[in-house]
């Protein structure tokens, strides 16, 4: 059984997908463009140009977007704005695609041999729990959902949250809940979420008895990336320790980028220390975050891979992908092919078996598990 625990369906960023309005729903992925690591290009002679431009920082928008007329270019699939006259774009989408049915995941699943793939979710892109439970119940022996929390409301208005992910869960039958600490941080005062203004919030969704996935970083502005990374993975272990009946697992794994040294991953024994003889469940997913620095088949990646195996236990990781975002870097049968073809010397076929699909089928409750 082969278990993609990272894929995404959604709608077009000029849908309002659950926001109050296309517009709002644009703004969501115009502070997203701004920050992220793809390169920015003119479309008109393809020099680079500079997505920081998509912000403005005037201290009276909380947004702090500036107006580049950021859009959808349906003619060639793309995001675009304009400075000066002159538009840009990057690929934080894959070429060609602005939107990800079911249809479209389950045509990628059949191509490269994935028996079930579980929905991530994320505000910036769709907003509508009802969306994913249709996205369900059009294949429910292939898809299985995390429904989204609205993570602004957990810290301030903690039964607006909890009201919210139990419909998802109890109404709309979807699977495990996914938190994104930063949505919070970004509107609110909090800045961990192990303070005692989300304890509610945690109460209540330990009871829910589904799983709960962090997509987790290091503090805003910590200077160091790799032991802020750390900090909040103890705070994690923590938090797991205080709900030890909640299955918990990271999204994503740690932020590689931050661990790349020419072209191989290196990672510090301690890094692993939180994740020692815990129940946290991580996340194996390096084309995703590094496919830029590092090609395929991601030799500089098999020690790091071997050493979570031996740190953490194959029992405890999940092969995700991102897609369709992985796109941007290898096909979707690469995204298996790196690991199944390329670590068994290493890990063994059992470690192999695991992290493909045994352990998130167990992890996640599906049909045949064993």
């Amino acid at each position: 059984m082969i278990v993609d625990t990272h894929v995404y369906t959604f709608r077009a960023p000029d849908h309002p997908a659950g926001h109050t309005s296309a517009a709002e729903h644009l703004k969501y992925w115009q502070l997203g463009y701004a920050g992220h690591h793809q390169p920015a290009y003119s479309t008109r002679d393809l020099r680079p140009g500079d997505a920081s431009k998509l912000m403005d920082p005037r201290p009276d928008d909380p947004w702090r977007l500036a107006n580049r007329n950021f859009r959808v270019d349906r003619t060639h699939g793309r995001m675009v704005w304009t400075v000066d006259g002159e538009d840009f774009t990057k690929h934080y989408f894959p070429p060609g695609i602005i939107e990800f049915s079911a249809g479209q995941c389950i045509g990628e699943m059949d191509y490269a041999g994935i028996d079930w793939a579980l929905m991530h979710v994320d505000q910036t892109l769709d907003k509508d729990n009802a969306f994913m439970a249709e996205c369900v119940r059009a294949y429910p022996n292939r898809l299985r959902s995390m429904a989204i929390v609205e993570e602004q409301f957990i810290p301030t208005d903690p039964d607006r949250a909890i009201e919210g992910a139990r419909h998802a869960i109890r109404d709309l039958g979807l699977h495990a809940l996914k938190i994104i600490p930063d949505y919070a941080y970004r509107v609110t005062d909090s800045t961990r979420f192990d303070e005692p203004s989300w304890t509610p919030f945690w109460d209540a969704a330990a009871q829910l008895g589904v799983p709960i996935f962090f997509t987790l970083g290091p503090a805003a502005n910590d200077p160091d990336t790799r032991q802020g990374f750390v900090d909040v993975l103890w705070a994690l272990r923590r938090w797991s320790d205080r709900y030890p009946d909640v299955p918990v697992s990271i999204t994503h794994g740690y932020p590689w980028r931050a661990y790349v040294e020419g072209d191989r991953l290196v990672m510090p024994k301690d890094s692993f220390a939180p994740l020692r003889d815990s129940r946290i469940h991580l996340e194996v997913s390096f084309p995703i975050r590094i496919g830029d620095l590092i090609d395929y088949p991601y030799r500089g990646c098999w020690a790091a891979l071997e050493q979570m195996v031996d740190e953490i236990g194959a029992d405890r990781l999940m092969y995700g992908t991102d897609m369709p975002f992985q796109n941007r870097f290898c096909t979707y049968r690469q995204s298996r092919d790196w690991v199944e073809k390329y670590l068994p010397e290493r890990i063994g076929q059992a470690a192999v078996d695991a992290i493909m699909g045994g352990t998130a089928a167990k992890f996640l409750g599906l049909p045949g598990a064993r």
